[in-house]
């Protein structure tokens, strides 16, 4: 698949891009994303909550009340789960909720996802760019001659770019992220990308093409 490639008003520069088929022109596997998304949505866990048990709890431990004759269940201690300020049974304790997937995977999900925005034509290629004096307005203007400026998008971009970043973070729909960090989640999350000329070589190198 070809697109041609912009620059920041919009306009077509007369040049083109080949993304590659073995990228974004595969037979998507909904599985391989499912499990991608879902291990990138378990590593943001921080798995830090915790209820206090039985044991934990500070309350007295004195019999209150006789074990037989009063009607009633035994009990032998405030800190049963029964009373109010009781330990918590069976409560979350701290854990780790990150898994492992196979690397090959992890590359079929992201290929995948891909391919889903090129058939649904929700890539968009500009010429690569940089803004010299960080802005909001400058990023929202060039999103809007790109007719990107109400949408969700992902910036790729090939090489760490301050100005880009900067004038972008204000921003709660745009997220900048590098052509090596590119992930499932994100490209599945927002409704177009924005890939920069050099990006979708680093892309393509990145799987081995």
């Amino acid at each position: 698949m070809e697109l041609a490639v912009l620059n920041i008003t919009g306009k077509e520069t007369g040049k083109k891009v080949t993304l590659a088929d073995a990228v974004f022109g595969i037979e998507p596997n909904d599985h391989a994303i499912y499990l991608d998304v879902k291990q990138y949505l378990a590593n943001q866990r921080q798995g830090t909550h915790k209820a206090k048990q039985r044991s934990e709890i500070n309350r007295t431990t004195r019999k209150l009340k006789k074990q037989k004759g009063t009607g009633g269940a035994r009990a032998g201690s405030m800190k049963s789960p029964l009373f109010v300020g009781g330990g918590r049974v069976f409560g979350p304790v701290p854990r780790d909720y990150s898994f492992k997937l196979n690397k090959k995977l992890k590359q079929l999900a992201r290929k995948s996802a891909l391919t889903y925005k090129a058939r649904n034509e929700a890539i968009t290629v500009v010429e690569d760019f940089t803004i010299d004096t960080p802005k909001t307005k400058e990023f929202i203007k060039i999103a809007g001659n790109l007719n990107l400026g109400d949408k969700k998008i992902l910036v790729i971009l090939p090489e760490s770019n301050p100005g880009v970043v900067l004038s972008s973070r204000n921003l709660q729909k745009v997220k900048v992220v590098l052509a090596e960090n590119v992930n499932t989640y994100d490209v599945m999350n927002a409704a177009g990308l924005l890939v920069t000329e050099k990006s979708v070589g680093a892309i393509n190198q990145m799987y081995g093409l």
